[in-house]
């Protein structure tokens, strides 16, 4: 296909006098000739991934936006960075790590965009309409503000979410065109108890089948209560990004583009129709990593960032224990503002809370030892966890997290798998 553009976009490609725009659209075209697009299209918003600390070449890039001119012209907030910038001090980084990913995220801010520092963008009040265009980096974030919020974005590597951002166009390829939004891959849970859907604990696991299942193709889910939490979908899709590569999942009855299944399916029928078993569900959840009664280092939640009501529930199962290995919680400034309002930061801090702002402990050095067992609540951390830090994961509920933390040995309820 040829990529037809239009006069200003061209003209925008060329231009002397903004050096940073017109490298942005280079990139934005050759991206857009790359994936077939016949023209580009405007964007209403971005979430930007590129601002995290890979190496000194990410740097360089963005600070080649700023000294040629280049500012965001659309809304554009920040995905967490490599630094905890209000606790500097529990980045366990040498003084170069620090001071380019400082420099960094300094040029993200230059360029106009909010200081969110966070993963899940949308519990910080950036929710894009149904059907809007926008161009997000960041697979959990794709997965929610495509499958929740019903905003259109394809999966927008580093980089080029910013360029995005920058020139305020996208190709018109993948999920932000309608046909490309059915869904392919039929997942029924009809046959799972009422009990176990309504566990909290079940999501990661059925997005973790869901990711294996689908890879980079659409889903919908059917079988599940209709009135599933923003909390669980999170879940769900953060752990389908990251076992898989899905960028859009529906839910019958739930998300906006899912009404019925065969509104998900656009009326065709199905590739595949998968039943799931309580079967594939134990064997799921033992993949995010099983164990009983194993050593136990640290306990890491937030992955995407907690939200509000996830910290409260917290609170709540931990009551007035004191945990006897470190509970890291990662989640965001808005998140923070929110409970040392009220009093409950410093209660959970005197528990043996560490809370992580502004980043993630798969994602910069956090955790002290490069070894290690690692209990999280979140498919993702679980999935990422051996690889990005060197712990070995055990998955389990929130509830069993606190119980685990408050022996110091890992326990986990088994019977609500049954």
């Amino acid at each position: 296909m040829v990529l037809h553009l239009t006069e200003i976009e061209r003209a925008w490609a060329t231009d002397d006098a903004s050096a940073g725009r017109a490298m942005a659209m280079r990139i934005v075209t050759r991206a857009a000739e790359f994936l077939g697009a016949e023209n580009l299209i405007k964007i209403t918003s971005a979430h930007i991934d590129s601002c995290l600390y890979h190496g000194d070449g990410g740097v360089y890039f963005a600070e080649k936006l700023v000294e040629g001119g280049a500012g965001i012209m659309v809304p554009a907030t920040l995905n967490a960075g490599a630094l905890d910038l209000g606790n500097p001090g529990v980045i366990a980084a040498d003084a170069h790590y620090r001071d380019m990913a400082r420099r960094q995220m300094d040029a993200y801010l230059v360029l106009g965009c909010q200081p969110t520092w966070t993963c899940a963008p949308y519990q910080a009040g950036h929710r894009p309409a149904l059907g809007a265009q926008v161009a997000w980096g960041e697979s959990n974030a794709i997965a929610f503000v495509n499958s929740v919020l019903g905003a259109r974005s394809e999966r927008y590597g580093d980089f080029l979410d910013i360029c995005c951002a920058v020139t305020g166009c996208a190709p018109d390829v993948g999920l932000h065109r309608t046909e490309n939004r059915r869904a392919r891959l039929v997942l029924d849970v009809s046959d799972l108890s009422p009990a176990l859907c309504r566990l909290d604990a079940f999501y990661p696991v059925l997005g973790a089948i869901l990711g294996r299942e689908a890879g980079d193709l659409v889903g919908v889910i059917t079988g599940l209560p209709s009135d599933i939490s923003e909390d669980r979908l999170k879940a769900l899709g953060a752990a389908a990004a990251s076992t898989g590569a899905v960028g859009l999942f529906h839910v019958a009855g739930v998300t906006p583009e899912a009404a019925t299944v065969s509104d998900a399916l656009q009326g065709h029928e199905p590739e595949a129709t998968i039943n799931v078993t309580v079967e594939m569900v134990r064997a799921a959840r033992d993949g995010l990593g099983a164990g009983i009664g194993d050593q136990l280092d640290c306990i890491a939640l937030g992955s995407p960032h907690f939200s509000e009501p996830e910290t409260r529930e917290l609170a709540r199962l931990a009551a007035d224990e004191t945990f006897r290995v470190p509970v890291y919680v990662c989640t965001g400034r808005h998140v923070i503002d929110a409970i040392a309002a009220d009093g409950l930061k410093e209660i959970l801090e005197a528990r043996g809370v560490i809370f992580v702002i502004d980043t993630c402990v798969v994602v910069t050095p956090i955790l002290k030892d490069i070894s290690g067992v690692l209990m999280t609540n979140s498919g993702k951390f679980a999935h990422y966890a051996k690889p990005n830090t060197g712990y070995t994961p055990v998955f389990g509920s929130l509830a069993d997290c606190v119980k685990s933390a408050v022996v110091g040995h890992v326990v986990r309820e088994e019977a609500i798998w049954a």
